[in-house]
């Protein structure tokens, strides 16, 4: 297609220039394509596209105003046209001007982004060390050991219901009593309450024995203290041990399970 206008083209040139030679008036006059823009803007109301560079040609378009053209040469005082519309004519030099589109700037390379600083790795916040007596270490001991018989994870101590657990085995000694249902607290639910310990599951087991081993083997053959010491849902727990006048040594699990 690109072809077959260029040979339209260049025929019409030919017939502009013949034409020209042809013309009395114009025998002399030579088409030139040197020095010509690549197109010219309507400078008049109303310009006529003309077959050939004279008024006495026919007219063969018509532009106007504003109107930006092709030109692909000059033959005198005549710019050499070609239309939208693949037309080739001739528009008197006076009803136009040369036009040169602005020249797009070229962008200004956006500034590379700063490199952000490396964010600083957090430091870890130490776990809160909870010292436990000798005591309570071995009881955890022998309830982990029954729970790993078990398949069951193990428990790990929770800093406040260790607090609490250590006030209630101490409440039962100093006010000589022994029950699930403190007369400070009340029940031990309402006890962690008070302490501000979430859970999802909770239990007590009390005691008072001699030793850390009999009251963990008085606990296990218990069914339902069993059951607290093993429940898979509880993975936390706080153990008090005070000495007791009465027992030896008393003793208070809490169980929570989060």
């Amino acid at each position: 297609m690109k072809q077959h206008i260029l040979i339209c083209k260049i025929f019409l040139i030919a017939i502009l220039i013949m034409t020209c030679f042809l013309d009395p008036v114009n025998a002399q006059t030579q088409f030139n394509r040197t020095n010509v823009p690549g197109q010219i803007s309507i400078t008049a109301t109303s310009a006529k596209v003309r077959s050939g560079p004279g008024t006495s040609f026919l007219s063969v378009g018509l532009v106007s105003k504003g109107q930006i053209v092709d030109c692909i040469g000059k033959l005198g005082g005549w710019w050499v046209v070609h239309l939208e519309n693949d037309v080739v004519g001739s528009i008197s030099g006076g009803l136009a001007k040369a036009y040169y589109p602005p020249s797009t700037p070229e962008p200004t390379p956006a500034a590379p982004a700063p490199t952000p600083a490396p964010a600083p790795t957090p430091t870890p916040t130490p776990t809160a060390q909870i010292d436990l007596t000798a005591d309570q270490q071995h009881m955890l001991d022998l309830i982990n050991q029954e729970r790993s018989k078990a398949g069951v994870a193990p428990l790990e101590i929770d800093a406040q219901l260790q607090k609490m657990a250590q006030i209630k085995s101490d409440e039962m000694v100093a006010k000589s009593y022994f029950s699930h249902t403190s007369p400070t607290y009340g029940s031990p639910f309402e006890m962690m309450k008070t302490f501000g310990i979430s859970y999802t599951s909770a239990a007590e087991n009390i005691a008072g024995n001699s030793s850390v081993e009999t009251a963990h083997e008085s606990l296990m053959n218990s069914p339902g203290h069993k059951e607290n010491i093993l429940k898979p849902t509880f993975n936390y727990i706080g153990i008090g041990i005070t000495a007791s006048p009465a027992y030896g040594k008393m003793f208070a699990q809490e169980f929570i399970g989060r």
